[in-house]
């Protein structure tokens, strides 16, 4: 049973760090949460049923993973692979496996290479070990998250500072987004999981356990952190109503909640890049998958794994999908800490700078919150896709590339 008061403890340590450092320490997960509340143990057998569906779609999965992989687009993929530049016996790492798309691209410039295959999900390891069967030289497919990358990697035997070039393709993949019971989509009916890892880790909660165990002040810092949504408090406090009267288990049951928090003609008011409607609730879903995986998090841990085992002269090519990642990326390919206000006006940096040097006999103990740069960039701005390219792939118009050389 899961402990009210612990959680929501733990859960105000990690998400005040986040705030007022910047370094999205979210911490690990309490080993002993295995459901949401006694109240909803009659629950638990229904949700047992649903998981055996699942465990059976999972080997589903397996025999369909070439037709997913042939269905899926990679995003920007001519950019990547021009970014990567791979030539004959370099070693690369994709850090983002997913179904492959970026990794048949780089193999399809240049085949005699080493490239390791990494992914948290263990559908998208599955397709790794496929792949490598076919690229048996070429492919080495590695089972594991960010965080647990640099031991994997040595492990495997890549010592630090040996790669040529590593990739990281963010967020939620097409495969997860269309196999509802992975809980991603909330066009699609599923149980409210959103867990990258699946099955891998157990203990660990859902998205399930996150919106019916925390209290509503926790969850609107969810929203508005996570999913940067102005309406945070409004769609906590009805998801707490709600679940006053039954459990929270279901995506689309998630989506009703948030969208009959407001009048009907807000359902679909808000426009995406491609002036398309999108659902009111595509923010607090994100919200929910970012806090339950630890992304920002793992995202910075990832960068910095990245920077140990590439070599001087290497490339980093990295793929975000919101504001929160690129902005991640942004300041560490910059040199900046994340704790430092980043967009400072020009009044702003001239009162700082007298600031500092109004200090001299202190000025080596003053952090300016800026390090010594490590990266240089390969482009001034940074790139989205061509208008071909949304229309082939409309679920990647709101990518940003980053790509950069380590010094």
């Amino acid at each position: 049973m899961l402990r009210y008061p612990y959680f929501c403890r733990i859960h105000k340590n990690f998400l005040s760090c986040w705030l007022e450092s910047g370094i999205f320490n979210l911490g690990v997960w309490p080993k002993k949460i295995h459901a949401t509340a006694e109240r909803y143990n009659e629950y638990e057998a229904q949700e047992e049923t649903d998981q055996t569906g699942v465990e059976e779609l999972h080997r589903s999965q397996d025999r369909d993973s070439e037709v997913m992989t042939k269905l899926h687009i990679p995003v920007m993929v001519d950019e990547v692979v021009r970014c990567l530049a791979p030539q004959k016996g370099q070693v690369f790492l994709d850090m983002t496996f997913g179904s492959g798309g970026h990794t048949r691209a780089i193999l399809q410039k240049e085949p005699d290479i080493t490239l390791y295959a990494l992914d948290r999900d263990p559908t998208a390891y599955a397709i790794a070990e496929q792949l490598s069967e076919l690229y048996p030289k070429q492919i080495r497919a590695i089972l594991g998250q960010f965080s647990q990358a640099e031991a994997l990697l040595m492990e495997a035997g890549v010592q630090p500072g040996t790669l040529d070039g590593v990739l990281l393709d963010l967020g939620c993949s097409s495969m997860q987004l269309d196999t509802p019971e992975r809980g991603f989509s909330l066009r699609k009916d599923g149980p409210l999981d959103m867990r990258m890892d699946g099955d891998r880790y157990p203990d660990r909660p859902t998205a399930a356990d996150v919106v019916n165990a925390l209290d509503q002040q926790a969850l609107a810092s969810i929203l508005r952190t996570y999913g940067e949504e102005k309406h945070a408090k409004k769609i906590a406090s009805a998801i707490v109503q709600a679940r006053s009267l039954y459990p929270i288990t279901r995506t689309q049951q998630l989506a009703s909640i948030v969208a009959g928090a407001f009048p009907p003609s807000a359902l679909y008011a808000r426009k995406d890049l491609l002036q398309r409607s999108t659902h009111i609730a595509t923010k607090t879903f994100q919200a929910f998958r970012i806090f339950v995986n630890n992304e920002l998090n793992e995202l910075y841990t990832g960068l910095e794994t990245a920077q140990k085992f590439l070599r001087p002269g290497g490339h980093l090519v990295a793929l975000s999908f919101h504001s929160l990642e690129d902005r991640i990326i942004k300041r560490f390919l910059l040199g900046i800490s994340m704790t430092e206000r980043f967009n400072l006006s020009a009044r702003q940096k001239v009162i700082q700078k007298s600031q500092l040097d109004s200090d001299q006999e202190n000025k080596k103990h003053v952090s300016v919150g800026k390090a010594p740069l490590t990266w240089k960039l390969m482009h001034k701005k940074v790139l989205t896709p061509e208008d071909q390219d949304v229309q082939d792939n409309p679920r990647g118009r709101s990518a940003k590339l980053r790509a950069a050389i380590k010094l």
